[in-house]
């Protein structure tokens, strides 16, 4: 929305959040959450994933999460979500029905815009 309505906005919106953020326009929000969205999920296959290839090759995967969590390749999702993986704590912090939503809504806009993003694909299958 526009700025003014941003800063009526404010106080309300810093109740719930310490970092906020006015992206522009009308529908920006949103755009910005749908790339919030795209990155968490596929940042939560490759953690997955790599906690797989450490559970399969025999390694501890609590020391590979705080071996490589730490460097380029750590995450919020890695470093908080990863020891719940290994500890098979599946119980949800997010529905899966509003993240599916969100990432078909996402993938409807991309192809809207003519973009192909496999990586979205994979993570709304």
């Amino acid at each position: 929305g526009s700025e003014a309505a941003m800063s009526r906005a404010r106080p309300f919106l810093n109740v719930m959040g310490s970092k906020i953020s006015h992206m522009g326009g009308p529908g920006t929000g949103q755009h910005t959450k749908m790339c919030n969205q795209i990155l968490a999920c596929s940042n939560m296959i490759g953690m997955v994933e790599s906690l797989l290839y450490a559970h399969t090759a025999g390694l501890d995967a609590d020391a590979v999460i705080g071996a490589i969590g730490a460097g380029a390749a750590g995450s919020w999702a890695m470093n908080n979500l990863g020891p719940r993986v290994v500890r098979r704590d599946f119980e949800p912090g997010f529905m899966i029905e509003h993240m599916a939503k969100d990432l078909g809504m996402a993938l409807e806009e991309a192809d809207r815009m003519g973009l192909n993003l496999p990586g979205l694909e994979l993570a709304h299958r």
